[in-house]
């Protein structure tokens, strides 16, 4: 029998209740389902909650070592099948305590991981966080970003476009584990710049130039 996917959830909320951690059980949740569908089987939820380790990280900086429950986290974070991260928006980036977070795993630990990124901010001017912050963060770690990144403002919970988001992501982060739902892939092109289509032959394909 095959072992359970691992899915591992990285919420930044700081407040309790926090919309952070909602917006990341609703994508967790919507996951489960799509690779259900998939036919995936088993999935094994992890949820890391940094709030609880904001001491561990800071200790983890000045000494260079992670506590047992720091440990844990990372440990769960790297073993990941796929993860999805969610943190709200301070002075339009992510928070100090999320980048803190990924500034102390190792730095191949997410290499080829499947990834999932969101945000939570008070206003949808803060939207394009997902782009301008959190796809290069992860780039850079070399995970791999589902296409669809999910940003709520307070006002989109409760709105069927936030759910619709939340179910596109979800599903885009399944096709990444599963290759029975993968997403199709991109056919290969020629690169012109490296291996340029002579100027005849564009001529003879157009039928401006007799073959031979």
């Amino acid at each position: 029998m095959s072992r359970a996917t691992r899915l591992v959830v990285v919420s930044a909320g700081l407040s309790v209740p926090s919309s952070t951690r909602l917006l990341a059980d609703r994508l967790a949740g919507a996951t489960v389902e799509a690779l259900g569908q998939g036919g995936e089987g088993p999935v094994e939820v992890t949820v890391v909650e940094l709030r609880p380790l904001a001491h561990a990280l800071a200790d983890r900086l000045l000494t260079g070592f992670a506590g047992d429950e720091l440990g844990a986290a990372i440990d769960a974070v790297g073993g990941a099948d796929a993860l999805i991260v969610v943190t709200p928006v301070f002075a339009a980036s992510y928070s100090g305590l999320f980048k803190t977070f990924f500034d102390v795993l190792e730095p191949d630990l997410l290499e080829g991981t499947p990834v999932l990124v969101a945000a939570t901010a008070g206003t949808p001017r803060h939207s394009l966080v997902l782009d301008h912050a959190l796809r290069p963060l992860f780039g850079y770690l070399r995970a791999v970003v589902v296409p669809t990144g999910v940003f709520a403002a307070s006002e989109d919970f409760g709105s069927p476009g936030l759910q619709e988001r939340v179910e596109r992501a979800a599903g885009q982060l399944a096709g990444l584990v599963s290759p029975r739902r993968g997403l199709r892939a991109v056919p290969q092109r020629r690169d012109e710049l490296v291996d340029p289509v002579p100027f005849a032959e564009r001529l003879r394909a157009a039928g401006q130039l007799p073959g031979g």
